[in-house]
């Protein structure tokens, strides 16, 4: 049987998403997952074809999250499921490894299109989507974030929330020097001085809140 597992700590939401997904797809298993912690703990358990992951998660991040299944559980396709603007998030989530990307406010038929798309195997961008990474592709005025590497990108959200090199170092299992090795490069990249600007651009473009 085909399993999905459903990602987010907001129990309503997953619960209405279920049930969505229950009538729409009633030979598909659905499981449910309300922290990252309980998501690995989830695919250590019992294989699973599909994971609906929120990117904004308590315990660690969508990019951890999406980073461990792709190393620890490569047969696990991910759709990321997002409430942040798409411009600000897709191309890193799809760089990383996901097999999809949807706002959380799409219409429910483009929801069970991008399930069913991921589950068949191929991947998943909306139309809109699309015509931004296009539209992306030709500007010479990119974002600054948008010349970051996936773990760049992972390493610069952390800076931005707050967190220490020491911090990240524990929670990315990486040492106190690489960190440190990848923040000046990530300020070199953005043309940035320290930590403060890294938060004051991630608040105004969205990328945290």
């Amino acid at each position: 049987m085909t399993r999905v597992l459903i990602a987010d700590d907001h129990a309503l939401f997953r619960a209405g998403l279920r049930q969505f997904l229950v009538d729409a797809l009633p030979s598909v298993e659905i499981g449910e997952a309300a922290s990252g912690n309980e998501v690995l703990t989830c695919l250590q358990n019992k294989d699973c074809d599909m994971l609906i992951l929120d990117i904004n998660m308590p315990d660690r991040t969508g990019l951890d999250i999406l980073r461990h299944v792709k190393s620890g559980h490569p047969a696990t396709r991910v759709l990321v499921l997002s409430g942040y603007p798409e411009r600000q998030y897709a191309l890193n989530v799809l760089r990383a490894g996901a097999a999809g990307y949807i706002a959380k406010d799409a219409a429910p038929e483009d929801l069970l299109k991008a399930v069913r798309t991921v589950l068949q195997g191929r991947r998943y961008v909306s139309e809109s989507l699309a015509e931004l990474l296009l539209l992306d592709m030709d500007r010479a005025d990119k974002p600054l974030h948008a010349m970051l590497s996936d773990r760049e990108f992972q390493i610069f959200g952390k800076l931005a929330t707050g967190l220490s090199v020491s911090e990240i170092g524990r929670e990315l299992c990486l040492s106190v020097k690489t960190v440190s090795t990848y923040r000046t490069r990530i300020l070199e990249k953005m043309r940035m001085k320290n930590n403060a600007d890294l938060t004051s651009y991630a608040l105004r473009n969205e990328i945290i809140q």
